[in-house]
């Protein structure tokens, strides 16, 4: 059977060329890819001069052409989407009903509405189209703008819309931009990418877009590469060891954009078990922020503290909410959670063994690979919680909410909360403690646009903000009139 091809695209050019053959990650796939070695040269834009081309574009200009990259999106009438599709479904870290929703919902990104309300939120849509004037104190006129920058992006793959995400986010700031395509996702950026070549083969926006795979860590190649003459900015998602890599790179005239691996938690107040109706609820909204993409994103759940109380009566009500989210978890819809693709067996061998110690832990499932809850039965973490992952999590009984406190810290991203009641009296402590994003219980995996990410706005870090001070001594103190001392 022949093997698939990854193509390389240069700014409007699809490249089937100079094919080598790689490993997929996990081993489950081998595909075809043009050496990247071959067209180092070219990856780069050069002349910073050539984004002048962007700054023809009004931003309706790059609203219509998002809007109709989105039609042409759309699943069922795109043959690029649905081959990256049936490749992924190997590559990718989540089983095929997840994947397939997740290039289904694409087109959903490209609206309009969505896209102005991402730029009005971090950045200001004047801010891109021109000159914001402003007088200061003392005379000074101030303007600023922000303008495009060449980019490097090295995406994640363990979410498909991550490639479009980054799209959306060159195409509104007019930067170029060059995205290094994931192991276990090398397909998606490429399809769109040559559905944009398809639509627009010409189109400024076409043209400041590129794809390209090379082995993380090829230094050769990534020493030519990651150079200020080459690019300004590089967008990193990855873990612990890929952003130690990158970090060698970086020197005056080349910026990181660190979007690293974090943990995420959630708190479940007392209110939760007022009633029957609230336990059901609680458990169903934390059951979608431990499954959620099989808990295979930075935002899921994974150790949850919950208000139940630690003595037997609070031990039993934790132990009941816990078979509760377990089985809410296993009927949830397979668009968004389904039965692990390879359930790890060193987590599942640590899960087996606190069966052995049911004193100290209540093990709810896991048996069948398919996720389990566990129940601690004294306020503390299992000693493997770094490790939970698809789709197993750990409720840790506590009597006050202040005992959460020291579990959160700077890897902390996502605190999931019920019931909102409680929001108040956490919301302006958890982020001195390192807590990056706050969210109604449920909706983790609802990143939004609009909002930060990782405690950073990443549009505003994407662009370059430029000032243009305007004065005179009519208008603002001259600094060569000043008195000498």
């Amino acid at each position: 059977m022949a093997h698939p091809i990854a193509p390389m695209i240069i700014r409007g050019e699809v490249i089937t060329d100079h094919l080598i053959e790689v490993g997929g990650r996990g081993g489950d796939l081998t595909f075809l890819t043009p050496d990247a070695n071959k067209y180092i040269d070219r990856l780069p834009l050069g002349n910073p001069t050539k984004l002048a081309d962007l700054y023809r574009l009004s931003f309706d200009d790059i609203l219509d052409y998002a809007v109709a990259l989105g039609e042409r999106l759309a699943f069922d009438n795109n043959a690029y989407l649905q081959e990256a599709c049936e490749l992924s479904f190997l590559t990718a870290p989540t089983t095929p009903t997840i994947v397939k929703a997740s290039y289904m919902g694409l087109q959903n990104l490209l609206r309009r509405d969505v896209i102005t309300e991402m730029v009005e939120s971090a950045v200001g849509v004047e801010y891109l189209e021109g000159w914001v004037k402003r007088q200061l104190l003392d005379g000074t006129e101030l303007e600023v703008r922000c303008f495009g920058a060449r980019t490097l992006h090295i995406v994640a793959g363990n979410a498909v819309a991550l490639s479009l995400w980054t799209i959306i986010r060159n195409m509104v700031l007019r930067s170029d931009a060059i995205i290094k395509a994931p192991s276990n996702d090398p397909f998606t950026a490429a399809a769109i990418a040559r559905t944009m070549v398809d639509m627009a083969p010409d189109h400024p926006l076409t043209r400041h877009l590129s794809v390209a795979y090379w082995k993380g860590g090829d230094q050769a190649f990534e020493q030519r590469l990651y150079q200020p003459q080459n690019l300004e900015k590089i967008v990193a998602w990855g873990g612990f060891a890929a952003m130690k890599h990158v970090t060698q790179y970086i020197q005056p005239g080349l910026e990181l954009i660190s979007l690293d691996p974090k943990r995420s938690t959630s708190i479940i107040g007392q209110g939760a078990f007022d009633s029957e109706a609230n336990m059901r609820e609680a458990a169903v909204r934390l059951a979608s922020d431990i499954g959620a993409i099989n808990q295979k994103g930075c935002v899921c759940a994974r150790t949850i503290y919950v208000q139940s109380g630690t003595d037997e009566q609070g031990l039993e009500r934790l132990n009941t909410f816990g078979r509760y989210v377990y089985d809410a978890m296993l009927a949830l819809p397979n668009s968004i959670s389904t039965t692990p693709k390879h359930y790890d067996r060193n987590l599942k061998a640590h899960v087996d063994a606190l069966r052995l110690d049911d004193e100290w832990y209540k093990v709810i499932g896991g048996q069948a690979g398919e996720g389990a809850i566990i129940c601690s039965q004294l306020p503390e973490p299992v000693p493997f919680s770094t490790l939970l992952d698809d789709r197993t999590a750990n409720l840790v009984p506590v009597d006050e909410l202040s005992e959460v406190m020291d579990a959160v810290d700077a890897y902390t991203q996502t605190v999931g909360i019920y019931p909102e009641s409680i929001k108040d009296q956490l919301k302006d402590v958890l982020p001195l403690h390192g807590a990056q994003r706050i969210v109604s219980l449920g909706y983790a995996a609802a990143m939004k646009f609009a909002a930060p990410q990782d405690s950073i706005e990443p549009l505003r870090r994407m662009g370059k903000w430029i000032s243009n001070q305007i004065a005179s001594p009519q208008t603002s103190p001259a600094p060569w009139l000043r008195p000498s001392i």
